[in-house]
């Protein structure tokens, strides 16, 4: 019988792809628990700033919490002022251009995921809205500035109030349009298969399906209008009086602070930051508020 050849290496051949495999196990691993280190140490940082600056608000802002702080205008250094008028400005402005940018917002981005997915108008629109979402604060100030204040001839609190619209309305359309096309399309199919028109699938499914995700970003563009300063400046401008007109200037608590934090005055300097942990404070209650309503709801995504 002819002798039994082999090519030559042909025993080593296993050898060598199980090193090979093994040494391509060991480098995922490596890699691996290297991505996960960096990631831990990336979440420590963060997580270190966060804290960072609530401890130094609250260090630094509770010593000015006190009664005269909520119920007395701001007044003159030395004179024991507080932050009412601040406070109240604050609420009527930011409170009227979330219930303008909500409604507004959820529409839009109801528009972009459901009605024209393939419409013409659709990519200018989103493509708007995505640069809105970068666009400096101060330019949208001057834009009210030079169409609402100026033929007015006076600042007001309505100015200031469609500023703040402005820079809301496009956190909610991406929001809105981003959740909506997370549903799943089975559920609004077998809506149709039950004969259920259009505008009853959107609002009694994809709505309800969506509405922990579009909560969340109701609150991104609530938080992102508080603390704006920029647009007040060219719109209400502030007012160290007493007043709840939107018709004239208004006082907010982002422009008290910014008047506030640059002065050489102890007092006013204390105000400042106590302004800034009662917006922090606020923005903090507000998702904490909105997430337990939807958790005890079972619709938190």
């Amino acid at each position: 019988m002819p002798a039994e050849t082999s090519l030559p290496g042909a025993a080593a051949m296993p050898t060598n792809g199980w090193q090979r495999g093994g040494a391509q196990a060991i480098r995922r691993r490596v890699v691996d628990r290297a991505v996960g280190i960096a990631c831990g140490g990336a979440t420590i940082v963060v997580l270190y700033l966060l804290f960072s600056i609530l401890w130094t608000l609250v260090a630094r802002g509770a010593g000015g919490l006190s009664l005269p702080t909520f119920v007395h205008s701001t007044a003159a250094p030395g004179t024991g002022g507080g932050l009412a008028n601040a406070i109240v400005g604050s609420l009527e402005q930011t409170g009227l251009a979330a219930l303008i940018g909500t409604p507004v917002g959820m529409m839009a981005g109801v528009y972009l995921a459901e009605f024209s997915r393939d419409g013409r108008i659709v990519p200018l629109v989103r493509f708007v809205s995505d640069m809105m979402l970068s666009v400096p604060s101060i330019l949208v100030g001057l834009f009210v500035y030079l169409i609402f204040v100026e033929p007015a001839g006076h600042f007001s609190g309505w100015a200031g109030v469609f500023a703040l619209a402005i820079l809301f309305i496009p956190v909610v359309v991406r929001t809105t349009e981003d959740m909506l096309r997370l549903v799943p399309r089975a559920m609004r199919e077998a809506a149709y298969a039950l004969g259920a028109p259009g505008w009853r699938v959107i609002a009694s499914i994809c709505l309800r399906a969506a509405r922990g995700g579009i909560m969340t970003g109701i609150l991104l563009a609530l938080a992102r209008i508080s603390g704006e300063t920029a647009p007040l400046l060219f719109t209400s401008l502030g007012n160290l009086n007493w007043s709840t007109s939107l018709n004239a200037p208004m006082a907010s608590l982002p422009v008290t602070i910014y008047q506030y934090a640059g002065s050489a005055y102890d007092d006013w300097v204390q105000m400042a930051w106590t302004g800034a942990l009662l917006i922090t404070a606020a923005v903090l209650a507000t998702s904490i508020l909105a997430r337990w309503w939807l958790l005890r709801n079972g619709s938190a995504r």
